[in-house]
């Protein structure tokens, strides 16, 4: 089988010509770049890509933990890390986890062994403990903010972004407002959410709050547990706009009017969002994907706050 000592012998470079050449360094002379391609096409010979990285000592590989795919915000981020992947030449692998601790560590090990380059990680299963011990072996950056100096991140305020969500919703009237979440209290973005309620509006009335919600169809059950509360809420802040369109359809068919007698706000600045009107908390999940793979191509480990904006619209 042929290799590179003999791409070098019959080409008359050095082993080190033919790994520029295999690796489209710039510092190779005109003549030497020519000689090299014309063995390898005589020979048809096929470069053995663990071989080039092991030379260039990179993969230009890059894993995305992400807990679901079809989730529309995690498509998001995925889309922003797609953007920038391809700007610099990195593959992306995708890496499923469903909040499983062992496979999530499945793929920390492929960073350890140097199938990849580095992890961006969306939303994560396991401590920050567990996860810490990895960062020796390549980059990791967290889409959520961590004060750990090993990794760097790419994140938004959450907390202050519910915060404004629910004084928004307050300046405009409302007193009984409900939210819908992802995740249950297992969750930093659903603990943080409690928080800025209850910092608003105080202690949450029962069946106000409802978890587990992440499409269209989970929004219209959400808004039939609601909506058939004795003392109903005159305002949601659903955790996505298809779930905030899945309220909004349920909204209408019960003839309850958008917005005098029910304000929705959503969440993310979906299509669906726009397409039906609807108030969103746009927490910028593109920009978030983007910026953190700059920082995996980069190898920083630099802390990059990414703003949010409320976009209001018909639902409000």
């Amino acid at each position: 089988m042929t290799n590179i000592n003999d791409i070098a012998k019959k080409a008359g470079v050095s082993v080190t010509t033919v790994s520029r050449v295999l690796n489209n360094h710039k510092y190779v002379s005109h003549e030497k770049r020519m000689a090299v391609q014309k063995v390898i096409e005589e020979m048809n010979y096929t470069p053995n890509k663990n071989a080039i990285d092991l030379i260039r000592g990179e993969t230009k590989t890059i894993g995305v933990i992400i807990p679901y795919n079809n989730n529309s915000s995690f498509d998001q981020i995925l889309h922003g890390i797609l953007n920038k992947s391809i700007e610099h030449d990195y593959s992306v692998i995708v890496l499923p986890t469903k909040y499983k601790k062992d496979k999530e560590l499945t793929y920390f090990s492929m960073l350890k062994n140097k199938f990849l380059d580095g992890i961006i990680l969306t939303s994560r299963a396991n401590e920050w403990e567990t996860i810490l011990p990895f960062a020796k072996y390549g980059t990791i950056i967290s889409c959520e903010y961590t004060q750990h100096p090993e990794v760097g991140c790419a994140y938004v305020d959450r907390y202050h972004s519910f915060l404004e969500a629910f004084h928004f919703l307050k300046m405009k009237g409302h007193s009984k407002v409900a939210f819908t979440t992802a995740r249950g209290v297992e969750s930093n973005s659903t603990l943080k959410i409690i928080k800025a309620y209850n910092e608003v509006f105080g202690e949450i009335p029962q069946g106000y709050y409802l978890s587990h919600c992440s499409t269209f169809s989970d929004g219209e059950k959400a808004g039939k547990k609601l909506l058939s509360l004795d003392d109903y809420p005159s305002a949601i802040y659903a955790n996505g706009d298809e779930v905030a369109g899945g309220i909004y359809k349920y909204a209408i068919s019960k003839k309850i009017e958008i917005p005098h007698q029910l304000s929705i706000l959503g969440q993310e600045n979906q299509p669906i969002g726009e397409g039906m009107n609807i108030s969103t908390v746009d927490h910028q999940l593109v920009k978030v994907g983007e910026n953190a793979c700059n920082l995996i191509i980069k190898k920083s480990k630099q802390k990059l706050k990414i703003p949010y904006k409320i976009i209001q619209r018909e639902s409000t």
